[in-house]
């Protein structure tokens, strides 16, 4: 499910955009179950689609996991392909790397900005106009 939420919501850029393209269109090719080709709506496409509308919603990512095991579960071909898919999708390399922010051991004046990368951010530092500046006496000696 991990796997569905991260590609949803676009990681691992061209890769991952392939893998997500493949795996629409997995699931919307006909589906088989035994020898015949089924008429109805696609086994697993509105789960797919409420993703692709909401790709942070565990919930959405649930029940497209859900049809694909049941694709998977009805017909071997789908099996075979979905897991195929999967050790394609698995190789997908997401950001590395935990985010940790942790601002402890002082009295801090301004903004802080937490996060993992900021591409093309600057920031300018210097004394908050509205405070003072704290000063350090000097060293006795």
């Amino acid at each position: 499910m991990g796997l569905l939420l991260a590609l949803a919501g676009g990681a691992g850029d061209a890769l991952g955009r392939d893998a997500w393209s493949g795996l629409r269109a997995l699931v919307r090719r006909p589906f088989r179950h035994g020898s015949g080709a089924v008429d109805a709506p696609q086994l697993g496409e509105a789960e797919l689609e409420e993703l692709e509308r909401a790709p942070a919603d565990r919930t959405a990512a649930q029940a497209l996991s859900t049809a694909l095991a049941a694709r998977a579960d009805a017909d071997p071909n789908d099996l075979a392909d979905l897991q195929r898919w999967h050790e394609q999708a698995r190789r997908v390399r997401f950001e590395e790397g935990d985010v940790r922010n942790m601002i402890s051991g002082g009295t801090f004046y301004g903004p802080v900005v937490q996060g993992r990368d900021f591409p093309g951010a600057s920031f300018v530092t210097g004394p908050p106009a509205d405070r003072p500046v704290p000063r350090t006496p000097p060293a006795q000696g």
